[in-house]
């Protein structure tokens, strides 16, 4: 198996908290939290036009419960 076979998906991960935790993950949430604990390692190509752009926080609670399935 490859590390990139290895690696949750974002629908994975989606299934895994939606079924243990009943919480809905959005894709941002993950990226957001892949991110903070370095999963992700390219860079951003879709990113915001305005500098002061503003993008809602992912919960404590549904970090934690991605966390498990990362």
């Amino acid at each position: 198996m490859t590390t990139a076979e290895k690696k949750a998906i974002y629908e994975e991960i989606e299934k895994y908290v939606l079924k243990h935790t009943g919480l809905k993950a959005s894709h941002l949430y993950i990226v957001q939290v892949k991110q903070k604990y370095g999963f992700i390692e390219r860079e951003n190509y879709n990113k915001p036009k305005a500098e002061n752009s503003r993008q809602p926080k992912c919960p404590p609670e549904k970090e934690a419960a991605m966390l498990r399935s990362i």
